[in-house]
C-alpha cells in the first residue's frame, strides 16, 4: 500500500512524515522544502502478530508494510506548472490513497502561506488543482465515448454518466462526490481522476487541542464538514506529538500517550484509517520459520490470499487450514486448538477473515 501525504506548504507534512516514518526528510518553514518525494517504509502495527511471535519464537518476524511518500507542497497554479506542480500531479498519481494534511493549528512563528490559518480555503486550493487536472483528463475520455457512441449507440449511458461527473467537476466538487452505482464506480475507475483516489484529511492540531478536546477545534469542525460530503475520512492528529514520541521506546509512549488520554499514537490511527478506506484486512501465518502478516482486500478467497505468498500457492491451491487468532489464543496451542476442532479445512469458495491464522496446502 502506497500513501501520499499532501498539503500547502507549512503545514506539518513533513514534520509528520519524518514522526511516522523517521527517515529524517528535511523540514524548514518556508515553501518547496520538500522538492524530490521523500519516502518511507513503515511496519503496520499488529499486537496479533506480537502474540503468535512470543508463542513461536520465530526465526524471522515480518510484519505488513505502508509505503507513505511526503510529496512536494502545492500551490494555486499548479495544474498550469506553477511551483512544482507538474512534478505533484505525477507523483500523486502513483499513489493509492492521499493523506491530505490541512493546518488546524495556530502557530505565529510558522508562516501559512496565505497568511492565515482557514481549513477550508486551504482544502479548496488543493482539491482545485486535482479537479482542474482531472477536468483534462476526463475531457479526452468524454471526446473517446462521443466517437464510440457513433458507431455504436451503447456508449450512450456511459457518455451521460461521465458528463454527469464533468458537471460535478465544474461545480468546483471531487468526482468522489458523486453518487454512483456499483457499475458506475467500476467505469469511474477506468478514468484515471485524482479526485477519485480514497483521502484521509488529516487535521493537524497543537498538543492543547488534544489536551482541551479536537472537538472544540473550529478548524477540525470544518475538515469535517467538508470530508461527510466527499465521502472522505477525517482524522484528527498532532505532527507535534507524533515527533515526540517517534524516539520513544515501547514503554515511554504508553506512558506519554496514557497522560494525554489517548490509547494509540496517531500512526496506528492512521494506518487503521488507511485499511478501512482501502477495504484492506490482514490474514497471518505462524510457524518457527516466521510468523508474518499479509495485506489482502476485503472478500478475497482462499486461492487468491494463496497468491500473494507465492503463485504456485494459488495455481496447485488444495486447501486451507485456518483458525482465528481469538481461537488459537483461547486455546494456548495449536494442538490443542485442533483437539478441539477449531482448525477449519477451507476449500477453493473460503472467503478470508481479518485476523485468519492459514496453513496452505498446495500441489504443483
Amino acid at each position: 500500500m502506497k500513501l501520499g501525504i499532501v498539503g500547502l506548504p507549512n503545514v506539518g507534512k513533513s514534520t509528520l512524515f519524518n514522526a511516522i516514518t523517521n527517515a529524517g526528510a528535511q523540514s524548514a518553514n518556508y515553501p518547496f522544502c520538500t522538492i524530490e518525494p521523500n519516502v518511507g517504509v513503515v511496519a503496520v502495527p499488529d499486537k496479533r502478530l506480537d502474540k503468535l511471535a512470543e508463542m513461536y519464537e520465530p526465526e524471522k518476524y515480518t510484519p505488513a508494510t505502508i509505503e507513505f511518500v511526503d510529496i512536494a507542497g502545492l500551490v494555486k497554479g499548479a495544474s498550469k506548472g506553477e511551483g512544482l506542480g507538474n512534478k505533484f500531479l505525477s507523483n500523486i498519481r502513483e499513489v493509492d490513497a492521499i493523506v491530505h494534511v490541512v493546518r488546524c493549528f495556530v502557530n505565529d512563528d510558522i508562516i501559512h502561506v496565505e497568511g492565515s490559518i482557514d481549513p477550508a480555503r486551504d482544502i479548496e486550493t488543493i482539491n482545485l488543482e486535482l479537479i482542474l487536472s482531472d477536468m483534462e483528463i476526463l475531457d479526452r475520455r468524454i471526446d473517446k465515448t462521443r466517437k464510440m457512441l457513433k458507431a455504436d449507440k451503447k456508449y450512450q449511458e456511459e457518455l451521460d454518466f461521465f458528463l454527469r461527473v464533468r458537471e460535478a467537476l465544474d461545480a468546483g466538487k471531487s468526482a468522489r462526490s458523486v453518487e454512483c452505482t456499483e457499475e458506475e464506480k467500476e467505469l469511474l475507475a477506468t478514468v484515471s481522476l485524482l479526485t477519485n483516489k480514497p483521502i484521509i484529511y488529516a487535521a493537524n492540531m497543537s498538543e492543547d487541542d488534544f489536551k482541551n478536546g479536537v472537538e472544540n477545534n473550529s478548524g477540525y469542525q470544518a475538515v469535517k464538514k467538508i470530508a461527510e460530503e466527499e465521502h472522505a475520512a477525517v482524522l484528527p492528529i498532532c505532527a507535534e506529538i507524533e515527533a515526540e514520541i517517534s524516539g520513544m521506546d515501547w514503554e515511554e509512549k504508553e506512558l506519554f500517550l496514557a497522560d494525554m488520554g489517548l490509547e494509540e499514537s496517531g500512526l496506528d490511527r492512521l494506518i487503521n484509517a488507511c485499511y478501512s478506506l482501502l477495504g484492506l484486512i490482514s490474514y497471518l501465518t505462524a510457524g518457527k520459520p516466521e510468523v508474518r502478516a499479509w495485506t489482502i482486500t476485503k472478500g478475497t478467497k482462499a486461492p487468491q490470499a494463496a497468491g500473494k505468498i507465492h503463485t504456485d500457492f494459488e495455481r496447485g491451491f488444495i486447501r486451507a487450514e485456518v483458525i482465528s487468532f481469538d481461537d488459537l489464543m483461547a486455546c494456548g496451542t495449536m494442538a490443542a486448538a485442533k483437539e478441539k476442532g477449531l482448525v477449519r479445512s477451507e476449500g477453493k469458495d473460503y472467503v478470508m477473515q481479518d485476523g485468519d491464522i492459514v496453513l496452505f496446502r498446495f500441489n504443483v
